[in-house]
């Protein structure tokens, strides 16, 4: 049986934690996987500690009822790492908030974690971002893994696609729609709504934050294919050297002039090798409508892979989600579960 300590209990986390519950009998009967839940660690909301298990059904109902975990019997004080440390877990969850400057806290939980013979699954790009070539070096040290395939396309596979199930391919190019905010907002422009309406809109609808930096600016977008390059291609690049272009500058004209000339305006990750140089950006693009990406609308990402075998492979899916985020933690998990066997 697997123990599993959550690090940071916010939407993805609680996401993840209803599949586990949902799925338990399924897990067993599909994978023979069996888990239990020895921590949750949220300064906020709550922190709780049994290593014998805590009972999901009761820690979900009296999340759902009081909207923390303050109350709950094996509440603690103690902070995160030394719950990282303490937890007697076996596999670690981390889904703090994206600092894409530090890493932190994220960065120093995986840290401990790895350091602890501890796997870790994660979907916060920060860490990946900041400090991937350690955390591998660390992960391959203590013999355990770092998997980290939601911080690309959330549920919807691109890691595990590229390096699994187009394994023996040379990937030659990877292009797509990695940010489901601009692509919502350039969906509502299309439609005729303005720029500031559709932004408007995408925040009532959650999809972009108070503060929409981070997507209309493409920072987000750029750390994706900063992450696509470092592990699909195997170059390490840091987020300063993607050139990146968001959307503030599109406008209707530009999405209708596009489309007199048969193609759609997408905001576009890219990551290409050529002769052994990788080169990333983010930018807004006309895609022919006879591509597959020019036809990805309102929050939906996609990715489309260049390789040498198989000509171009594009997947679709939803890029965001608690369960769909959740998805990702899961298959990272079931992969160790794969691997080591645990039973």
């Amino acid at each position: 049986m697997w123990k599993i300590a959550i690090v940071g209990f916010g939407n993805v986390s609680q996401g993840f934690l209803r599949i586990l519950k949902d799925k338990k009998e399924s897990l067993k009967e599909r994978y023979n996987f069996e888990y239990s839940i020895t921590a949750i660690a949220d300064p906020v909301k709550g922190s709780v500690m049994n290593a014998s298990g805590l009972d999901v059904d009761f820690l979900m109902e009296l999340f759902d009822s009081e909207g923390n975990l303050k109350s709950h019997p094996n509440r603690t004080d103690l902070g995160s790492i030394d719950i990282i440390e303490r937890s007697e877990a076996d596999i670690i969850v981390e889904t703090t908030i994206t600092n894409l400057e530090t890493g932190e806290p994220g960065l120093s939980h995986i840290k401990a974690a790895l350091g602890a013979k501890k796997h870790v699954v994660s979907t916060n790009k920060g860490p990946v971002s900041v400090a991937l070539p350690e955390l591998a070096k660390l992960a391959k040290e203590n013999h355990v893994e770092y998997l980290f395939e939601g911080v690309v396309l959330s549920g919807t596979p691109s890691i595990n696609l590229a390096k699994e199930a187009l394994a023996g391919c040379d990937i030659k190019k990877v292009m797509g729609i990695v940010n489901g905010t601009t692509n919502y907002i350039l969906t509502r422009m299309e439609e005729g709504t303005s720029y500031e309406d559709a932004l408007k809109k995408a925040q009532e609808l959650g999809y972009a934050e108070a503060d929409p930096t981070g997507d209309v600016e493409g920072w987000d977008a750029a750390v994706k294919a900063q992450v696509l390059a470092n592990v699909i291609m195997g170059h390490q690049i840091k987020i300063e050297d993607v050139q990146r272009t968001g959307i503030t500058k599109i406008t209707q004209e530009d999405i209708k002039d596009a489309a007199k000339r048969g193609a759609r305006i997408k905001l576009i990750a890219e990551v290409e090798k050529t002769n052994g140089t990788v080169k990333a950006s983010v930018s807004p693009q006309e895609i022919p409508l006879s591509h597959p990406l020019a036809n990805i609308m309102d929050a939906t990402n996609a990715l489309t892979f260049t390789t040498d075998h198989l000509g171009d492979v594009t997947i679709v899916g939803p890029g965001a989600g608690r369960v769909e985020t959740g998805q990702a933690l899961l298959t990272d998990i079931l992969a160790i579960h794969r691997k080591y066997c645990k039973i």
